[in-house]
């Protein structure tokens, strides 16, 4: 059947429109040139924009800040503990005394003024050290809180521009097969292709549609996670990966950047402070067994005696040393002692878990990022490639070389190419931010310096529209 519909085939090729057959590449087509005007529609959202709106309505964020604040104040309720304590009182009494010798009726009065200060009480000083750690454990969590809802964002945006792809690639690749679709039922009615390539190609169809209801969802899912952080609906379109930029790894070696990490992570600065003040609260449990010492000064003022009997107003002046020494308190104070100092421990182990998680998670970040950057090339290449069998295998179909079963395979083969290339870029910038994260050197330029690598595109590339004809 072949020979008998080659001359028609031939001749209908040369209707056709020639294809160079130059290697294409991944670069992006030419901008658009800039609109007058913009609208509320062709707004884009992009990483830096979000960013900064998470950062005054993240719960986590504001949660994280509050805390670090609270940590503050009680440093600063325990140093207080150590200060001079003065104390006034005031007060007015209707006396009714009643004996043998006198029934009466009077009012008394007393003022006084009393001042305290510790001079030597270990338990209260290692009390304000613990609290002076807490303060610093709970600014350290407030940093990697942040941090930690930083690289949430990053990968809920590019979760979202994932998804954004793929309705826009199933959309594409329905309408190329659709169009192959049309091409092989005009043969078929001509009788010079066969019923099982219409059915492949409509099964096809059928599938991409299912898979485009699917990806509508998924978008709306991905937006819903973006407006959790953000306290708002995310409609806008978002900006995405230029083409043009070169992705690339910092040039520090992977040694250095577990250096920084060790150096300047903040959730290990937070353990370091848990253990300082696990630390400083097993001193304090061993200051029970210490004495304490303190001073008092106190003035009174009062005209009411003995047994609330009325009497001159008389002043007092009262100056006093207060030792205590204690001496066995029912074995509390040992009990006590022996569980700090097991949380110590629990404190030291949690600081070598954390640091040995910081070598791993720096680890595999800077490895996955920098192996990306290969992948992405070796994406691009692929996707050169997938387009360029793509039309080849259009045209051997026209020649009758190859059947619709092949070019339905080089057309999937090409879509899975483009969504390859991207989720790899996006996987890239997301394992940058993991990696400066552990490495304690996320910031807002970090995110500024990666938002220079988006622009206000809010499509991706589309594949080349390949006409043709019956």
């Amino acid at each position: 059947m072949i020979v008998r519909l080659f001359p028609c085939l031939v001749l209908g090729m040369l209707a056709l429109p020639v294809y160079a057959a130059e290697p294409k590449t991944a670069e992006p087509s030419t901008p658009k040139p800039a609109p007058t005007s913009v609208s509320a529609k062709d707004y884009s959202a992009n990483l830096m924009s979000l960013y900064s709106e998470s950062r005054l309505e993240d719960p986590r964020v504001l949660a994280a800040y509050a805390r670090a604040q609270a940590g503050k104040e009680h440093q600063r309720e325990a140093f207080g503990s150590l200060l001079p304590q003065i104390t006034a009182n005031a007060g007015t009494n209707r006396i009714k005394q009643t004996n043998e010798i006198t029934d009466q009726i009077y009012n008394s009065e007393n003022y006084s003024v009393s001042l305290r200060q510790i001079i030597y009480n270990k338990a209260a000083w290692e009390n304000y050290q613990k609290y002076k750690s807490l303060a610093k454990q709970s600014l350290s969590e407030s940093e990697e809180a942040q941090a930690e809802a930083t690289v949430d964002l990053v990968q809920r945006y590019f979760t979202a521009l994932a998804a954004d792809d793929e309705l826009e690639l199933v959309q594409a690749e329905r309408r190329a097969t659709q169009k192959n679709l049309d091409r092989i039922s005009a043969l078929y009615e001509k009788q010079f292709a066969m019923i099982t390539d219409v059915l492949d190609l409509k099964a096809r169809v059928d599938v991409l549609a299912a898979q485009e209801v699917d990806a509508r969802n998924q978008v709306s899912l991905s937006r819903v996670a973006l407006s959790e952080i953000v306290g708002r609906p995310v409609k806008e379109k978002l900006s995405r990966v230029r083409g043009d930029v070169d992705l690339k790894v910092s040039t520090e070696s992977l040694d250095t950047w577990v250096s920084f990490g060790i150096a300047e992570n903040p959730s290990l600065k937070a353990t370091e402070s848990a253990l300082a003040a696990a630390e400083a609260a097993l001193r304090e449990g061993k200051g029970g067994h210490y004495p304490t010492l303190g001073a008092s000064l106190s003035a009174q003022n009062t005209n009411e005696g003995y047994n609330n009997a009325l009497a001159p107003k008389t002043d007092s002046y009262v100056a006093g040393l207060q030792l205590s020494v204690p001496i066995y308190s029912g074995g509390s104070t040992s009990a006590r002692v022996r569980g700090l100092y097991q949380d110590q421990i629990s404190a030291e182990q949690q600081l070598e878990a954390t640091r040995r998680q910081i070598v791993k998670e720096i680890t595999n970040a800077y490895l996955t990022a920098d192996s990306s950057v290969e992948k992405i090339r070796a994406n691009r290449n692929a996707l050169s490639s997938a387009e360029q069998s793509s039309i080849a295998s259009e045209k051997a179909f026209t020649y009758g070389v190859v059947n619709a079963v092949d070019v339905l395979t080089s057309v999937q083969n090409e879509f899975k190419a483009r969504r390859d290339l991207l989720k790899t870029q996006y996987d890239f910038i997301t394992n940058l931010f993991i990696l400066n994260r552990w490495a304690g050197k996320l910031s807002a330029e970090s995110v500024e310096s990666v938002n220079v690598w988006l622009s206000n595109n809010s499509k991706t590339d589309p594949p080349p529209d390949r006409k043709t004809k019956e």
